[in-house]
C-alpha cells in the first residue's frame, strides 16, 4: 500500500515556470514542495484521538521524518464515508510541511499517512501537494 502511495505522490508536484523560478530565486527562495496532510480525529468504535495521542503521533512519526520543521492547524472537516456514503464532519488537523521535492520526501509522506491509518484505524489521510516558491 505504501509504495503504490509513493509511485501516485511522484507526479502530483508539478514544476513552476521559468518566470516564476526567476522571480522566486530574485526572493532568496527555491522551488519546493508544499505538503498537508488531513487527519481526522474520530475513530470508530472508542474515543476521538486525543490531544496526547495526537501529541506523541506527530513525535513519532511526523517530526523525524520532516525535523526542518512542519506547522499544524487544529480545523474541522468533513468527508464522505466509503462504506454508507454519509458525510461525516469531524475535528482535524492539517499538517503543513514545506520541503523539497523529491522521491524521499514522497516516501516519507506516504509513511506518515499509513501510520496514522494503521494506529487510529482511518479510511484514508488526505494529502494535498502544490509546488511553491520558499525562503527560509
Amino acid at each position: 500500500m505504501v509504495l503504490s502511495a509513493v509511485a501516485l505522490l511522484g507526479g502530483c508536484a508539478g514544476t513552476a515556470g521559468a518566470g516564476s523560478t526567476a522571480a522566486c530565486r530574485r526572493a532568496g527562495g527555491g522551488e519546493m514542495v508544499k505538503a498537508e496532510l488531513l487527519f481526522g480525529r474520530d475513530v470508530a468504535g472508542r474515543a476521538p484521538v486525543s490531544d496526547a495521542e495526537w501529541e506523541r503521533f506527530v513525535a513519532e512519526e511526523v517530526t523525524p521524518r520532516f525535523p526542518d520543521g512542519l506547522t499544524v492547524f487544529a480545523a474541522t472537516g468533513q468527508w464522505r464515508d466509503r462504506a454508507t456514503a454519509a458525510v461525516v464532519r469531524e475535528p482535524s488537523f492539517v499538517v503543513q510541511i514545506v520541503a523539497p521535492a523529491s522521491a524521499e520526501a514522497d516516501a516519507r509522506l506516504a509513511a506518515i499517512r499509513y501510520a496514522y491509518k494503521q494506529r487510529f484505524n482511518q479510511q484514508s489521510v488526505g494529502l494535498i501537494l502544490t509546488s511553491v516558491c520558499a525562503a527560509f
